[in-house]
């Protein structure tokens, strides 16, 4: 309660009373993620800030500052929207699956390895999603969109999968946390911005990330091998308060949806280029948005790929037993049928 309440006092303080443009305009304060990440300065702060007003003629008027900015942990977030300290929130699903293991069903970790088959994860896992987000939080799921793909980072060298075998990696999730154990590493929660000194000290041997927030959080300081096994998609929603939803006029509420419609696919859309970019930057490679990195480049062999399907598999029914019979009868149905793969729990 206590941080609820400084959360509600922060929120008042930094964001600034709006111009009113409209007879009755709708002011919206979101909760972005990393501000230093291109998810953030590139959609959801412009978004916010910017586009959503222009879109609405004033009608809607959009306040957004990231989660760092605001000294908020990523779990926090939801709560605080569904006390009302905020409207609308962008987060990662695994952040808020400790309230319920269904959340994560979208992005169990190896299961999907290209963006297309995570794009039709996503959308048939949304009905699921939008569901608990309603019942768990009192919020409308608007969105689902992804990070770039989440690889390895690593100090020491690493050939291939067997290397990971002892090794203590960062994980930031219950289902990374199943992949490392599935492949006898020991997995270690780091927050994001301590990444690089746990890297140092060695508190962790790798960390797990996408591959242009590794680039953009200069992880290549520390680590040396970009191992690009694709272990996740850091798969991530934007959701607002159902009572600040209901109480926007039918236009409003079509205006939104449109917006954020349009802005989801620009995300998708840049998500599928940006792994290319990110990692020939990291590696000494071409890179046309900044400073190269000196990591070496190791790219999973078929023998690595291979191994997935029985990690996976390990994986998938670790979740299933923390899910449930009735959670996982629902995944089969929906993820289960895209991916040709059957969740089992006793």
């Amino acid at each position: 309660m206590i941080r609820i309440l400084a959360a509600a006092a922060l929120a008042a303080s930094v964001f600034a009373a709006p111009v009113l443009a409209a007879d009755k305009p709708v002011t919206i304060r979101a909760v972005g993620t990393w501000g230093n990440l291109s998810n953030y300065f590139k959609h959801e702060g412009p978004f916010f800030n910017e586009m959503l007003s222009e879109a609405s003629g004033g009608s809607i008027i959009g306040e957004i500052k990231p989660q760092t900015e605001l000294g908020l942990k990523g779990f926090e977030i939801m709560r605080l929207v569904k006390n009302g300290v905020f409207d609308f929130a962008f987060g990662l699903p695994g952040y808020v699956a400790q309230e319920t293991a269904a959340f994560d069903g979208a992005d169990l970790a190896t299961l999907t390895q290209d963006i297309d088959t995570q794009r039709q994860v996503a959308e048939a896992y949304f009905p699921t999603l939008e569901t608990l987000f309603a019942d768990v939080y009192n919020a409308k799921l608007m969105m689902l969109y992804p990070f770039p793909s989440q690889t390895l980072w690593c100090k020491d060298e690493v050939t291939g999968i067997e290397d990971l075998n002892g090794k203590k990696i960062r994980t930031y999730s219950a289902t990374l946390g199943d992949f490392v154990e599935a492949v006898g590493g020991t997995s270690v929660t780091v927050a994001f911005a301590e990444v690089i000194p746990a890297l140092e000290k060695g508190v962790v041997d790798c960390g797990i990330t996408g591959t242009m927030s590794a680039y953009t959080a200069k992880w290549n300081q520390v680590a040396n091998y970009a191992y690009t096994l694709r272990v996740g998609w850091g798969l991530a929603f934007g959701a607002i308060n159902m009572d600040k939803w209901n109480a926007m006029s039918p236009e409003q509420q079509a205006l939104m949806s449109k917006e954020i419609t349009a802005l989801n696919e620009r995300m998708w859309a840049e998500t599928a280029t940006e792994d290319e970019v990110a990692i020939s930057c990291i590696t000494g490679g071409e890179c046309a948005i900044g400073e190269k990195g000196s990591m070496t480049l190791v790219t999973p062999s078929e023998a690595d790929l291979a191994a997935l399907k029985p990690i996976g598999q390990q994986v998938l029914d670790k979740w299933a037993e923390r899910c449930g019979k009735e959670c996982v009868d629902n995944w089969n149905s929906s993820v289960g049928t895209v991916l040709g793969l059957i969740a089992t729990v006793e």
